[in-house]
């Protein structure tokens, strides 16, 4: 209740800033004509254009209303078949979700990673805390691919790669799912990369296995082997809770990220850095001819498209439809 309570309060509270800075906007508009200053009628109107975007975003965000939406999220990056290439395409998405969360002040928790063999990642997992994390994360679960002229190419090929991102809620304490003993199996193994000698000498990582869905989940942040096995049952009851989310989603037709094979046929995005500069979002129509942003974190009318999509049905062209 004092969740819910906190969520209502920070929503009124922008709904009577954003009317409080047009009211001040419509003022500075007024004064501008009176004195017929040009300058200043010109800063009033940005002011307001600028508030009819934050107005979108509240609309946007007032549309959060899933199960979940309004839940911290767990976010899994897994390179696909390509080797080196893949596994540093990997980590940019990594680099790419966090930087999106430091613009939106979330906090990210690094709960597993696995290093490639010469460069980026393997896989990685992480906690993202803030508010409607699930709901803005959910949309971009699937395959993303990228198109550029490969780095560990000598003769300076052009390369395509792709990686899967897997999106799931943290779920309240007060849900219960029954994981029966027999319906899993837990592997313990050493923390590897960086972390100090305690983790690299002791067995302290852990991976739960669900045999009935082959659901598998890692963690290897903590000192503890004790811990690392705590925060492992709370993801895999996360990822079981998804599941039966995505059937009840499914049967009202909202939006579901599917998951698929990490390669053609599947990706939900297209990241073109050679030879012409273009971010598309396969489902949406959303585009962006500036990569450096997107993978910086301006992942918003992606996001928002897809939420829109989501909700009304509406399919946006470019980035431009989103203002």
């Amino acid at each position: 209740m004092m969740r819910e309570r906190q969520r209502l309060e920070a929503g009124i509270a922008g709904i009577r800033r954003l009317e409080s800075e047009l009211a001040d906007a419509h003022g500075l508009i007024e004064m501008a004509e009176a004195e017929n200053d040009a300058a200043m009628v010109a800063d009033g109107e940005a002011s307001v254009l600028a508030l009819a975007k934050k107005a979108d975003t509240l609309r946007l965000e007032s549309m959060l209303s899933g199960e979940a939406d309004g839940n911290n999220t767990y976010l899994e990056i897994h390179a696909g078949a390509g080797g080196t290439e893949s596994q540093d395409w990997a980590e940019m998405l990594l680099r790419m979700y966090t930087r999106w969360a430091e613009r939106r002040g979330f906090k990210v928790d690094w709960l597993e990673e696995s290093e490639g063999e010469s460069a980026g990642i393997k896989s990685a997992t992480l906690l993202v805390k803030g508010p409607n994390a699930y709901g803005w994360l959910k949309s971009e679960q699937g395959v993303h691919r990228l198109v550029r002229i490969s780095p560990f190419d000598a003769n300076a090929r052009r390369h395509t790669s792709f990686s899967s991102v897997t999106v799931y809620p943290v779920i309240d304490q007060t849900i219960e799912l029954d994981i029966p003993d027999k319906e899993v199996r837990i592997d313990v193994y050493r923390s590897s990369g960086a972390g100090g000698q305690h983790v690299n000498k002791t067995e302290s990582a852990v991976r739960i296995t669900h045999l009935p869905t082959g659901i598998a989940v890692a963690c290897q942040t903590e000192r503890s082997q004790h811990q690392n096995k705590a925060n492992c049952w709370e993801m895999l009851r996360s990822r079981l809770y998804e599941i039966e989310l995505k059937k009840k989603q499914a049967e009202t037709g909202a939006f579901v990220g599917e998951k698929s094979d990490i390669g053609w046929g599947h990706q939900i995005r297209s990241y073109v850095l050679q030879p012409y500069q273009l971010v598309k979002d396969l489902r949406t129509g959303v585009e962006s001819r500036s990569p450096d942003d997107v993978l910086d974190g301006d992942l918003d009318p992606f996001m928002a498209a897809a939420l829109a999509q989501a909700i009304g049905g509406k399919k946006v062209e470019a980035i431009e439809d989103l203002e």
